[in-house]
């Protein structure tokens, strides 16, 4: 009688330390809580892109899965220092926040150097060969929805593409749609326009800093641009991780979508147990699953 009291007062003891007990609610903070580091995984330097501006650091990671020519490209474009001193030039309520050289139609625009002035536009790609993880949504712009590499993706049998979630790093262009060069670039810092999904070039998203972006004043001018150069946001330097000294980088890690964690992430954020929560949705569309990344402690 003994053994089976301490047996049973152990196992009491052990229920209370596991942050996901089997009479609590899974939660988004319990799931979170309980992965373990085999769950995450870290984001490589060279696929770090970091926008250094006078109110902070905005950090992408790039999706050279999905954009290549345009990545490649930008690299030329940041060697070069090319961005370093223009400007970020419109901020479009609930839409999104898009830098560039302000002189770029006019005399005086900076030299591409090395870099092509225009690329054949990267929209999509085929679907073959992606290691996909599917999202159980009804989806109104895709026949299927999920993330490879930890990015969201749409596809439709033949092809796939990135979709144009919060966060979402795109490359600007004008009317032709071979006009882009990743030299404009913007990020989706409102609902997500998913209309723009295979209109535009997505090449990353943003991984830590977006509030930087997000909190801008909003443009007074056409479509959300600022309309004189005191308006605007002077860009310091754009580097990529490997180019940086060690104590300017930061290390992240986020959320592998291949394990369990995952899934159980997500199904938190889709039936809500948490208390405030009546009446739990249910279900879930893919910008409603943002990627977890947090600090990378070694």
């Amino acid at each position: 009688m003994k053994i089976r009291i301490l047996a049973f007062a152990l196992l009491m003891i052990l229920s209370c330390l596991s942050p996901l007990r089997a009479d609590q609610p899974l939660t988004v903070a319990g799931v979170l809580e309980s992965s373990k580091p085999e769950d995450w995984r870290r984001l490589e330097q060279d696929r770090l892109l970091y926008l250094e501006l006078p109110v902070g650091q905005v950090v992408f990671e790039l999706a050279p899965q999905f954009a290549p020519r345009h990545i490649e490209n930008l690299r030329k474009l940041v060697r070069q220092q090319y961005f370093d001193g223009l400007a970020i030039i419109r901020s479009q309520d609930n839409y999104v926040v898009q830098w560039g050289d302000p002189a770029s139609e006019e005399e005086g625009a900076r030299s591409f150097g090395d870099a092509a002035t225009s690329l054949q536009p990267e929209f999509y790609r085929k679907a073959e060969g992606l290691e996909f993880i599917r999202l159980d949504s009804h989806d109104v712009y895709a026949d299927e929805v999920g993330f490879v590499s930890g990015f969201p993706v749409g596809r439709d049998g033949q092809r796939a593409w990135l979709a144009h979630c919060y966060g979402m790093l795109g490359v600007g262009r004008a009317i032709e749609p071979e006009s882009g060069s990743a030299a404009e670039l913007y990020v989706v810092t409102g609902h997500a326009p998913r209309h723009l999904d295979r209109n535009v070039t997505l090449i990353g998203r943003t991984v830590a800093g977006i509030e930087r972006l997000s909190a801008l004043p909003r443009g007074t001018g056409a479509l959300g641009f600022y309309e004189s150069e005191d308006q605007y946001m002077p860009i310091v330097s754009m580097r990529f991780g490997t180019d940086l000294d060690d104590s300017a980088r930061v290390e992240l890690e986020a959320l592998r979508t291949d394990t369990q964690t995952f899934e159980k992430f997500v199904e938190a954020r889709r039936t809500r147990r948490e208390e405030w929560f009546v009446d739990p949705a249910g279900h879930i569309e893919l910008c409603n699953v943002p990627l977890p990344v947090r600090p990378f402690n070694k």
